[in-house]
């Protein structure tokens, strides 16, 4: 029985942005063969060809930057010079991974013992399932196809509902390049069928980025599997604000890394607490900022925030506003819906102060243009509050003192701790979060490991 066709709706003309047919069983079956057998061509590569291949790959959709961020645009509603701005960060982690593959994949040679040679060879798994987010469509996927190509695995992409155009530009990029057949295929299923998908013997890795419930879902479908699945989830994440800090650059950081691509980022600053000295000077800087966002037309070049993406978002956020209100936290600006000329769904640049350690802002993911800001008295009281949530990916120390730095960060339950900036990725670092934020490592050296299994050389040269 046929599947209807899934159709997208663009979040800021209420056209459709995107219709696609899902793969049907029968094509699936032929998917996962492809991919086997291109796992199989991909292995044969040495490293430096499969390093070829990738950067060119990376060329052909450099070339295509502009069709691909009009497809971001258009699907979930990011600024255009926001999504071409994720194209080039897309080739910047693709180059950096490429860089440094031949060193990080080649065999590791423990010295020497009489009669003896040991090495740790990294073999490639497979097929990786990439089931990369939403928000960052390009981003997400690259962090799964650059490694595992590089690696050696074929790597099937299926992308979210909201974005499902996305994978296909990997695909055909790869195409292009001359990869063997099969090497990057794009498909898309509806749930169900997804969790077969991760169920099926035929994959050796399965990457998901996206929502702790989705998280979950993923782990519930390879239960019968001795199945990885690394899980990029969500942030809940802090900033402190110390009072040595330069305040108008903390300010401006914060402010912007807390509303790009309208806070719908896993990194993005999601809470603040300032330290009392600084706390109304803090207040009295945010506002002005907060208040400059254009809210318009994605494709327009003067709108400097797009709508949300998702339908039922902007009430979950009011929501959030509601709650916080409702435990004391006053609204300084911003806190509903709306819409630009009788179009979109946009929320409101936001900005909370006095907000409870108890409003869900505090303790769960919103995911929205939302700013809520609390005063501490002390290092050791904003220590306790940032590490009170249940999500670990990110948090930053804002201080001019990098010892005060290094003793928060080594004591946060994050996996990434920044001093003086956030709500960035620098690929030659491991991306990876804790508690409920999620399980392995992307990026850096130390992205490969999961997309590799070690194999031990032990071989004696003579008796």
């Amino acid at each position: 029985m046929s599947q209807s066709p899934h159709t997208v709706d663009n979040p800021f003309t209420g056209d459709v942005a995107a219709s696609v047919e899902p793969t049907p069983p029968e094509a699936l079956d032929a998917v996962l063969e492809r991919a086997r057998a291109a796992s199989r061509a991909l292995r044969a590569l040495s490293v430096e060809d499969r390093v070829k291949l990738v950067l060119r790959a990376c060329e052909a959709m450099e070339k295509d930057t502009e069709s691909i961020a009009r497809d971001i645009t258009r699907q979930m509603g990011k600024p255009l010079s926001q999504a071409r701005g994720e194209v080039a960060g897309m080739a910047g982690r693709l180059r950096h991974m490429a860089a440094i593959a031949a060193e990080s994949l080649a065999d590791i040679v423990l010295p020497p013992k009489d009669g003896f040679e040991r090495r740790i060879a990294k073999e490639p798994l497979g097929v990786v399932l990439d089931l990369p987010a939403w928000n960052y469509p390009l981003l997400t996927a690259v962090n799964a196809i650059a490694p595992a190509v590089l690696a050696g695995n074929a790597v099937i992409v299926k992308h979210s509902p909201r974005t499902p155009l996305c994978g296909g530009h990997f695909a055909r990029a790869f195409a292009e390049a001359g990869a063997p057949d099969g090497a990057v295929q794009a498909l898309f299923l509806d749930y169900p069928r997804t969790e077969q998908l991760v169920g099926d013997a035929r994959v050796d890795h399965v990457l998901f980025t996206g929502s702790v419930l989705g998280g979950h879902k993923m782990q519930a479908a390879a239960r019968e599997r001795f199945l990885h699945i690394g899980l990029e989830l969500g942030g809940n994440d802090p900033a402190y604000v110390a009072p040595d800090c330069d305040l108008d650059k903390a300010v401006e950081n914060i402010v912007d890394g807390a509303m790009y691509n309208a806070g719908q980022s896993c990194c993005a600053v999601e809470r603040v607490y300032v330290h009392r000295s600084l706390y109304e000077r803090f207040i009295a800087a945010a506002e002005p900022l907060v208040r400059t966002y254009v809210l318009g037309d994605p494709e327009s070049d003067t709108t400097t925030m797009g709508p949300i993406a998702q339908p039922w978002h902007p009430a979950e956020l009011e929501a959030f506003v509601q709650d916080a209100t409702g435990l004391g936290a006053r609204l300084v600006t911003g806190g509903r819906p709306t819409q630009v000329d009788g179009r979109g769904r946009f929320f409101e640049p936001t900005l909370l102060r006095d907000v409870s350690p108890q409003a869900r802002l505090m303790r769960e993911e919103s995911f929205g243009p939302l700013l809520p800001v609390a005063p501490v008295d002390s290092d050791e009281e904003a220590l306790a509050l940032m590490n009170a949530s249940r999500l670990g990916l990110t948090a930053s120390v804002w201080t001019s003192d990098r010892e005060r730095a290094d003793r928060l960060a080594r004591a946060l339950e994050a996996g990434t701790v920044y001093m003086n900036r956030c709500d960035a990725l620098d690929p030659a670092l491991p991306w990876s979060g804790v508690k409920d934020s999620g399980r392995g490592v992307t990026l850096s050296a130390l992205g490969f490991d999961a997309l590799t299994r070690p194999k031990a050389l032990h071989y004696r040269l003579r008796f």
